[in-house]
């Protein structure tokens, strides 16, 4: 699995940057690491020290950035709107999802891990469409 990609959620990085939580888990992941651009423009929003925005700065440079395809997004939409029916979500619910929905696609897209701590989301856009989910 040395050779496959690897990408990790928002939920991941934050717990690192906030506790140093998962530090070594990350530095001994094996494949390539490719860093979604939703997972980057979340965690920009909420860079609040220096040091978050030189680790985010450093990882945008060390790292390809997956950027959601055309495709991708029209299939979110679509995909939030099976779940709007399936379970009843309100619009807020489904606003939270979308971004979490969009890293799933561009990571699903490119055959990539998708590492997160964040289980009942993955799980559940996991149950409408596989991706190769790994939760911490």
């Amino acid at each position: 699995m040395t050779n496959s990609f690897v990408v990790f959620d928002s939920s991941i990085f934050v717990a690192y940057l906030r506790t140093a939580q998962h530090k070594d888990r990350i530095s001994s992941v094996s494949g390539l690491l490719r860093t979604s651009s939703v997972v980057l423009a979340e965690l920009w929003r909420g860079a609040a020290t220096r040091a978050d925005r030189e680790f985010l700065a450093t990882l945008e440079k060390n790292h390809p950035v997956l950027v959601p395809s055309e495709q991708n997004w029209l299939e979110s939409g679509q995909l939030l709107n099976t779940m709007r029916r399936d379970k009843g979500f309100r619009v807020d619910k489904l606003r939270d999802l979308h971004f979490d929905v969009l890293i799933a696609l561009t990571a699903r897209s490119i055959g990539a891990r998708l590492i997160t701590s964040n289980r009942d989301d993955f799980e559940l856009i996991a149950s409408y469409k596989p991706i190769h989910l790994e939760i911490w």
